[in-house]
């Protein structure tokens, strides 16, 4: 990969040019990605998953984002609410994803869906 980088004069300093920034933030984007990816698949195979687990979630950590409802094709999922533990914020509605242990299948949906991995399989 050629790491040249064409530099322009400006005011006694040497200032990199827009289309170079722009390509090297894509191919690092890239790079990332990819590593990124690699690392999400390790972690799925590490997975529990199927008749012998279900679905638990780590309450401190669920925002209630609805994204495990959404995927869940078992129905096994459902949000309550519940006070919000922060005293400097005031939320009126708080929710939290429960689990409901005879629907859940195992399938892992849920899990990968959460965007703050609030969601993990254990034994059944």
């Amino acid at each position: 990969m050629d790491r040249s980088v064409e530099k322009k004069e400006h005011g006694g300093f040497f200032v990199t040019d827009i289309r170079d920034l722009v390509a090297r933030r894509k191919s690092e984007q890239r790079r990332i990605k990819i590593l990124l990816d690699a690392r999400r698949s390790e972690d799925q195979a590490k997975l529990k998953g199927g008749e012998d687990a279900v679905a638990w979630v780590k309450e401190e950590q669920c925002i209630g984002c609805d994204q495990c409802t959404i995927v869940c094709d078992d129905d096994a999922i459902e949000l309550y609410d519940t006070p919000l533990a922060s005293p400097i914020l005031n939320i009126e509605v708080n929710r939290k994803a429960k689990i409901l242990r005879d629907p859940c299948t195992g399938c892992q949906l849920c899990v990968l869906a959460c965007p703050t991995d609030a969601i993990l399989m254990i034994d059944r």
